[in-house]
């Protein structure tokens, strides 16, 4: 599993429908592979960071390329690389975050 499948499923919360294609059951709708790319489209980044922080992190960043969520620290060539890089290291760090505080907001 790669950054972007980890975060679409323990962050987002979204389920694998097809292998090239997710499920987000808070919008009920389908999202190709290729339409969710943090790592490369800011505007899906800063909505992981929006879930995160709907999930009691913090986010900040400090110039174009490094974020802190909490105490959770990132780098990356671009903001949303960054992002990416530090959700990717919360869902390594805390597994707890990913699955009960998630399964909370969600049910």
């Amino acid at each position: 599993m790669n950054k972007t499948d980890s975060i679409a499923r323990r962050i987002l919360g979204w389920k694998l429908n097809r292998w090239d294609r997710w499920y987000d059951y808070e919008k009920g709708v389908f999202i190709n592979d290729c339409d969710f790319q943090p790592e490369q489209n800011l505007d899906h980044a800063l909505m992981v960071a929006e879930k995160l922080e709907d999930l009691g992190y913090k986010f900040r960043a400090d110039g174009e390329s490094e974020v802190w969520f909490n105490e959770v620290r990132a780098t990356g060539e671009t903001l949303a690389q960054a992002i990416t890089n530090a959700a990717y290291s919360i869902i390594e760090n805390t597994s707890v975050v990913s699955s009960s505080a998630l399964w909370r907001k969600l049910c």
